[in-house]
């Protein structure tokens, strides 16, 4: 088993992924002219794709703060944590709210009509919010190295 402090980079590609993923089915589908909220074949992928990002990020927010606090512990401080973690607090609880909105919307089983082309520009707004996010943790990792052992080079 991973210990806690690496369970966060682990789970936080599948909400990132997820999103984008989401992104480029609802523009297919609309470009298709097929509803995501209805309890078709690709409304169906759609949705579950979204409570799926949703359950993913709200994973990834309490393992990222399990980590952020093994590293305050050794003595790591931080204005890029603290912006980096208020993000992932909005991205996962925007996200969460979102999949329940989708499931919701695909429960009732309806077309949008015009309104359909909402639901591709918030899940756009909603990757370029991971993108952000994901921007502020590779500055904790790769230009800080918060929670990574260094080795030796060449050894």
């Amino acid at each position: 088993m991973p210990e806690i402090q690496h369970v966060h980079p682990i789970l936080v590609h599948f909400p990132i992924v997820l999103i984008y993923t989401l992104v480029i089915i609802d523009l297919a589908a609309l470009a298709g002219r097929n509803a995501v909220t209805m309890r078709s074949g690709v409304g169906t992928i759609s949705t579950f794709v979204a409570v799926a990002a949703g359950l993913f990020a709200i994973a990834t927010w309490l393992f990222g703060g399990m980590a952020l606090d093994y590293a305050e512990a050794a003595g790591f401080s931080s204005e890029i944590a603290e912006i980096h973690e208020s993000l992932g607090t909005v991205s996962a609880f925007t996200f969460l709210t979102w999949g329940a909105i989708r499931l919701a919307l695909w429960i009732r089983n309806r077309d949008l009509g015009t309104l359909a082309l909402a639901i591709p520009a918030i899940e756009i707004a909603g990757a370029a919010l991971v993108t952000v996010t994901g921007y502020y943790g590779g500055q904790l990792v790769y230009d800080l190295g918060v929670n990574v052992t260094k080795t030796a080079v060449g050894g």
